[in-house]
């Protein structure tokens, strides 16, 4: 049975969930005056792109925070390129957001640009969960890198490999997706910088509709130890054990696992996640996940809507089966708001609005709950 935990692939865009109205008070976005005409270009090839917005507008490279990367100079109508007006795109080892900017003021939404390199080594070692028998496959590193800095140097057959080497880049103007359930909307912030596959795979799976209609089949409220934990979702069976067909690796998140920080689940198998995802209900229940599953997401909107999939009945504790499971009733893209130099984004993660009803911690099945 997928634990906490499981996986899912890439698609097209539908035209139809873009055009999605907004949920939320966020409002609508005007187009960007950026247009790239390639979604994908190998590294070897120039980025084209082109500026339909006002003259001396220009375009700044922005890390998530907000901090400013490169900026180009004034920008004409028409065609240039992209790596040319903006050079340290050339050095990223990240995700990173193209923003235009006209008189101090940030134009549409941004434009994602993700430097494509296949990850480093996976790192994994023999444990065993809590309940002192149930055995486990743990993340320990990445590369030459421990996971825990904390554990001394890397052994010695972890070196020497050859650091994944940039093929190309990856384009798209940013989209937030929403979860429209029967409890509210949830708008879900991509994390490209931090998972970047795994944010394009949760994004083509909104657009293609594969959660449209799919329930939250497993609520745990609290774990074993009486900390809020998730609210996990995203099997079109479900039941815990469907996916979209394919799975995909596991990703080097560095992103925290929270309140409102949203995860893939997947099996023991470290690279078995596919279209099962979870929302984290607490730090104190959900720290002992990071590291371990690719964190690629924050909820930005609808804390209330999370609080009350978590407060739903449960008929089985052990698989965290709610009686009336929560229905997400459809899924879309939106465009996300524009970001500001300095700043980023202009919202933030959600935050918990109270603590959850009091209730008794479960007893997990330990084949359900990874216990971690």
């Amino acid at each position: 049975m997928h634990a906490i935990l499981l996986a899912t692939p890439l698609a097209t865009l539908a035209a139809a969930s873009l055009a999605a109205p907004p949920p939320s008070s966020t409002g609508p976005v005007s187009a960007s005056p950026l247009e790239v005409p390639r979604s994908m270009t190998p590294l070897k090839q120039a980025i084209d792109a082109r500026w339909s917005g006002p003259e001396g507008a220009t375009i700044v490279l922005l890390d998530h925070e907000g901090r400013i990367l490169d900026e180009t100079g004034p920008l004409a109508t028409g065609a240039f390129r992209l790596c040319e007006a903006l050079p340290a795109i050339d050095s990223l080892d990240r995700a990173a957001w193209l923003q235009p900017i006209s008189g101090g003021e940030p134009l549409g939404s941004a434009w994602v640009i993700v430097p494509l390199r296949d990850r480093p080594p996976i790192r994994v070692a023999p444990a065993v969960r809590p309940d002192g028998k149930t055995p486990y496959t743990k993340v320990v590193g990445w590369g030459d890198q421990p996971l825990d800095p904390d554990v001394g140097p890397a052994p010695e057959e972890w070196r020497g490999f050859t650091p994944p080497q940039l093929g190309g880049f990856r384009l798209f103007p940013e989209m937030d997706a929403v979860l429209e359930t029967d409890r509210g909307a949830i708008v879900v912030a991509l994390r490209p910088d931090e998972a970047a596959n795994t944010a394009w795979n949760f994004r083509e799976l909104v657009a293609e509709g594969l959660y449209d209609g799919t329930i939250f089949h497993r609520v745990v409220p609290l774990d074993r130890e009486g900390r809020p934990f998730v609210i996990q979702g995203g099997d079109p069976t479900g039941e815990g054990e469907g996916g979209p067909g394919y799975s995909i690796p596991l990703e080097p998140s560095r992103l925290r696992h929270d309140f409102g920080v949203i995860s893939m689940a997947r099996d023991d198998d470290p690279d078995s996640a596919g279209s099962q995802f979870f929302i984290g209900l607490s730090r104190d229940g959900t720290a002992r996940l990071d590291g371990q599953y690719a964190a690629f997401g924050e909820v930005v909107d609808g804390a209330e809507v999370i609080t009350a999939i978590a407060a739903v009945p449960i008929a089985d504790a052990g698989r965290g089966r709610p009686e009336a499971p929560p229905v997400v009733t459809r899924a879309f893209l939106r465009s996300a708001p524009p970001r500001r130099p300095g700043e980023g984004r202009p919202d933030r993660r959600v935050l918990p609005l109270s603590p959850l009803p009091p209730s008794a911690p479960p007893e997990p099945d330990a084949a359900v709950d990874p216990g971690r």
